[in-house]
């Protein structure tokens, strides 16, 4: 009796801290991300003003140029990836390391910033200009091919770095070709890698909601960008949530396909000795991670170089700006008053998707059946456009919840730029509490350690590393967060991210230039967290 009275307790009690996590999600995704689908499915429906909706060819292009642009995207860096993950992963050289993080910077760069360095690049008086790439389909796909390329060469390097290249020694051996060996034994044995990098890239350029806004302008629209215009220019609400079903179809599709490439495996424990590239190999990896790092650096360079140009010479007239209020009303504020806006609401987002997902993290670290129900549902966010989510939440808490007017208060903020990050936090935690071995807590248990004390001298301790960095990767989330926030952020409270949009959509040199200053101010910013969050995770590993 006594034993099944302690396993009551122990369900009880994790119910009862499972009560936080679950209540944030249901109050702040699931019920407003419910009420987008369900006014498309079920309110006042109307099987022939859905249809009409579904069938408009400003719905129909809208599609066709999401699935466009993300399939271009998608072969195109796989495209400029394989031959970097090659590089990477096949040979041992001076520097690779350092290569292979720099490659991987994009990721993590707001995609605000991403789209002011391709609109510094193609624009009016950019450095490629004259290519007349300015509001094209074409600009888009290359700066898709910018922030995933990254993806790629992640995926596909570890897994070439794994591949023991004996196999294709072997198979030369035994008479195949170079090639025959590439496309008979080294490409089956990558397909999995490749397969599942490709899906990834797929799902991430079909909710590339601030580069399509900013670089297609009025002449490119997707399915996001269309959700946006229905509710802020037409303001039909019924459009905008059918189309966030047609949005929610195309994103599920592709984690579909993602999970469908995840379950084949291939090797995954990485070889030892490998050689560095023969005088003969040298100019291949040159030629093999060239298109990538020249697709890295031109971009940004050209940002900084807009950002710094007056008239017909340089200067940093468009950075001290920031500390003004932009002329001709672009902005309420000035940009250093939106600068310090995102930093309050990254902060706040961040210390609730901390709170949240290091209790998920702690509750499905031992594999249960709940436990993983919970899991589930907190990746959901990750099979949801931001823009749905800031959609839902525009409709949905419009009125008091809890005795606060969310709508009219910048907490609602913070609290979407929480739901964005939470999954991907808890990815990198999950991982991390699972690793813990039970023993240590057993021993420290064994030794009067109270529950509290053996999760804060034991478990905190362990996971110190994996929160920094989680915690980092959430803030740089928020700071660059846009789609979400786009829907949900006050005209006179502006974000960092926001302010930029609304000054490259205003015409004027000075406008434009402080946007593409205000974009390097966040590059730097969100580049300076994540440096301090590696130098932390290093230092608090260290200290185990």
């Amino acid at each position: 009796m006594s034993a099944r009275s302690a396993t009551v307790r122990r369900h009880l009690a994790w119910w009862a801290v499972a009560a936080v996590p679950v209540a944030f999600l249901t109050l702040f995704f699931l019920w407003p991300v419910g009420s987008v689908l369900a006014r498309g499915l079920l309110e006042d429906w109307d099987l022939a003003a859905a249809w009409d909706v579904l069938t408009r060819s400003r719905t129909v292009h809208a599609i066709v140029t999401t699935i466009g642009l993300a399939l271009a995207g998608t072969v195109g860096s796989l495209a400029v990836g394989l031959p970097a993950a090659w590089a990477l992963g096949r040979f041992e050289w001076r520097g690779r390391h350092t290569v292979r993080a720099l490659l991987t910077t994009p990721f993590v760069l707001p995609t605000i910033v991403v789209a002011a360095a391709f609109s510094a690049l193609f624009s009016g008086h950019g450095l490629l200009a004259g290519l007349g790439l300015d509001q094209t389909p074409a600009s888009i796909v290359i700066a898709l091919v910018f922030f995933n390329v990254s993806v790629v060469v992640r995926f596909v390097s570890g897994a070439w770095e794994a591949l023991p290249s004996g196999l294709a020694d072997a198979a030369r051996t035994l008479g195949a070709t170079r090639s025959q060996a590439y496309l008979r034994v080294t490409l089956p044995a990558l397909a999995p890698s490749i397969a599942s990098a490709a899906a990834v890239v797929f799902l991430f350029c079909s909710t590339s909601f601030a580069l399509v806004l900013i670089l297609g302008g009025s002449r490119v629209r997707t399915v996001e960008t269309e959700i946006y215009l229905q509710v802020n220019q037409f303001l039909d609400l019924r459009a905008a949530s059918m189309l966030a079903l047609v949005q929610v179809a195309i994103v599920a599709l592709a984690l579909w396909l993602s999970s469908r490439a995840g379950r084949a495996r291939g090797f995954t424990h990485t070889v030892a000795g490998r050689r560095g590239p023969r005088r003969s190999e040298r100019l291949a990896v040159a030629g093999a991670l060239a298109p990538a790092a020249i697709l890295l650096i031109v971009p940004l360079a050209a940002l900084v170089e807009r950002s710094l140009r007056v008239g017909d010479g340089y200067g940093l007239d468009h950075y001290a700006a920031i500390l003004r209020v932009p002329a001709h009303a672009a902005l309420p504020v000035p940009i250093w008053r939106a600068a310090a806006n995102s930093l309050v609401t990254a902060l706040i987002a961040m210390a609730l998707a901390g709170l949240v997902g290091v209790t998920i993290a702690m509750l499905v670290a031992a594999r249960t059946r709940r436990g993983g129900a919970l899991e589930a549902v907190t990746m959901l966010p990750l099979g949801v456009s931001a823009v749905v989510v800031g959609l839902g939440l525009l409709l949905t808490l419009n009125r008091n919840v809890l005795g606060v007017d969310l709508r009219a208060s910048w907490w609602l903020v913070p609290i979407a730029q929480a739901v964005v990050a939470l999954p991907l936090l808890v990815r990198a935690l999950v991982p991390a509490a699972r690793a813990i071995d039970p023993r240590l807590r057993a021993a420290a248990a064994s030794l009067g350690a109270s529950p509290w004390r053996v999760l804060t001298r034991v478990d905190a301790v362990l996971l110190r590393p994996a929160v920094a960095a989680g915690l980092a990767f959430a803030f740089a989330i928020a700071m660059g967060e846009f789609g979400a926030t786009a829907f949900v952020a006050r005209p006179d409270r502006p974000t960092l991210t926001t302010a930029i949009a609304r000054l490259l959509s205003r015409p004027g040199a000075d406008n434009v230039g402080l946007a593409y200053a205000s974009a390097v101010m966040l590059a730097i910013m969100v580049g300076a967290v994540m440096m301090l969050s590696e130098r932390w995770r290093a230092r608090a590993g260290s200290g185990l």
